[in-house]
């Protein structure tokens, strides 16, 4: 599975690996907040290099469906269950300057984006009540949203809430655009870098597969962070959605707004303009990372619904993303616990990282070049709420339960043996001479890796969509042959039982 963003040969060529070994800043993470922090103290004069696992963009920033949007489904009303209106407040006023400024930089730099409407529409009367809640707490926050019974969809809706001039975008235009911008003032993006541990002392040791660097300071800017300082891997669960592009049948007619429901399953619609004519871009149909029966199903689903709708679309593209929610709904950013002040990061977008990631990326800058914004001290000295708490003990509750369960059933799988060969797309867990195993076959390759995941031991399970091992504790994700994809792990998975992570 490929993005629609993805898809496409890159303006984008990686930095060699530097021979300098010190830096003013190090980012780790190749997505829009690391970018977006990285340019910033680059502009200011800082010697800066981003370090990158995979490719630019290769997680969630490329697998986004690319919304720019204040209005965020049920987020607000959500917060205000836990939270005074003035955090509430201080939130919007965080993601209006996270979109007030791509915005800005994208005209600055000539990038295309389209401006559209957002609606957030129901078509349950319990998803209506929801959706008025939204209305008076967006209203109280300083949006201007209105209801319609008429947005525009193919299908009926009970209630819409639409506020006017969001926009959507192409990411990896963005990141090509930001990475290009970023080598004018000095920096450095370099894929497949590794980091796989930050030092504590001054100045920042930072260790790769590529070598050890050093920075006066360090930004985290990995979907969670890839450093167990803080537990923050305790404070997210890890949520993994589905999205399809779809080329509509010849004359149909295609919604123009930005589309999400506030009705579960989520399903979200926006189009994007191709030489050929317009794309529909869906999705939606989420679940816990690593908890999916099937992830396939998920996007059949997803699929299924888009053809109803849209008899005739052609699927061009499908793909999935994993975003972190935090427990208690605000995104975390700043500076990371035993960093000595000198170590940020940013986490806990729940899906709406165009704005957020970009907000955190400003105020990691302000702390790290001096000063900060009124809205970033709010949501820094905020009180976690009782509801935010109990929903952290809650998920590490099942977390716990989860890694419990699955010891004592992998006891009972079939064991796994050198001929152990499942089916073409498949993979299964069992023992191998006492210890967890996973085993997949891919386009004819059977690869064999421990089965338990390289972050803290949670049993991995098959992504049959992404063909991919996940972990269900904290959303780790390794390829079938063990290789890291995301998640909080540092390291690959154990090529063979017994030994030690490579």
């Amino acid at each position: 599975m490929k993005s629609l963003w993805l898809d496409r040969e890159s303006r984008f060529t990686s930095d060699a690996v530097p021979e300098d070994k010190h830096f003013d800043t190090i980012v780790v993470g190749a997505g829009l907040t690391g970018m977006v922090t990285a340019l910033l103290l680059s502009r200011s004069g800082q010697r800066v290099v981003v370090f990158e696992a995979r490719t630019l963009g290769a997680v969630t920033t490329g697998n986004t469906t690319g919304k720019l949007s204040l209005l965020q489904g049920g987020a607000l009303s959500a917060l205000r269950g836990q939270y005074s209106l003035k955090v509430v407040q201080a939130y919007v006023e965080a993601n209006k300057s996270g979109q007030a400024w791509l915005t800005q930089y994208l005209e600055q730099q000539g990038v295309p984006f389209q401006r559209r409407t957002a609606v957030t529409f129901a078509t349950t009367d319990d998803g209506a009540q929801r959706l008025r809640k939204e209305a008076a707490v967006s209203r109280d926050a300083g949006l201007d949203v209105h209801f319609s019974r008429d947005p525009g969809l193919p299908f009926p809706v009970i209630e819409a809430l639409e506020l006017e001039d969001q926009a959507q975008i192409h990411p990896m235009e963005v990141l090509d655009t930001l990475a290009a911008d970023i080598r004018e003032h000095g920096g450095l993006v370099v894929e497949d870098v590794q980091v796989q541990n930050v030092g504590s002392e001054l100045p920042v040791e930072v260790s790769t597969r590529k070598g050890t660097f050093s920075a006066d300071t360090v930004v985290i800017a990995t979907g969670t962070p890839i450093l167990d300082r803080g537990l923050y891997f305790a404070k997210l669960e890890p949520n993994r959605s589905y999205a399809a592009a779809l080329r509509p049948s010849p004359g149909a007619q295609l919604p123009q707004a930005m589309y999400l429901s506030i009705d579960a399953p989520t399903r979200s619609q926006r189009t994007h303009p191709t030489a050929e004519g317009e794309l529909l871009l869906v999705g939606g149909y989420g679940h816990t990372g690593g908890r999916a029966a099937s992830p396939q199903q998920h996007l059949n689903d997803l699929l299924g619904w888009a053809n109803k709708h849209y008899p005739g679309a052609e699927v061009t593209h499908t793909w999935s993303a994993q975003d972190y929610q935090a427990t208690n709904l605000v995104p975390f950013f700043g500076k990371l616990p035993r960093g000595h002040g000198r170590i940020f990061f940013g986490t806990g977008y729940n899906k709406w990282g165009m704005s957020n990631g970009v907000a955190a990326a400003l105020s990691i800058t302000s702390d790290i070049l001096g000063g900060q914004s009124a809205w970033a001290r709010i949501i820094h000295h905020r009180v976690t709420s009782p509801r935010g708490a109990l929903q952290a003990v809650r998920l590490n509750a099942s977390t716990t339960k989860r890694m419990i369960e699955d010891k004592a059933k992998v006891r009972s799988n079939p064991e796994i043996t050198d001929e152990t060969r499942p089916p073409e797309g498949s993979g299964v867990v069992g023992l191998y001479k006492g210890e967890p195993a996973a085993v997949s076959t891919v386009d004819g390759k059977v690869c064999r890796v421990s089965a338990s995941c390289a972050h803290l031991g949670g049993l991995l399970t098959w992504n049959d969509a992404e063909k991919s091992w996940d972990c269900p504790l904290h959303g780790s994700r390794f390829t079938p042959e063990g290789k890291y994809l995301e998640g909080p792990a540092t390291h690959h998975l154990q090529k063979t039982v017994g030994k030690k992570k490579d």
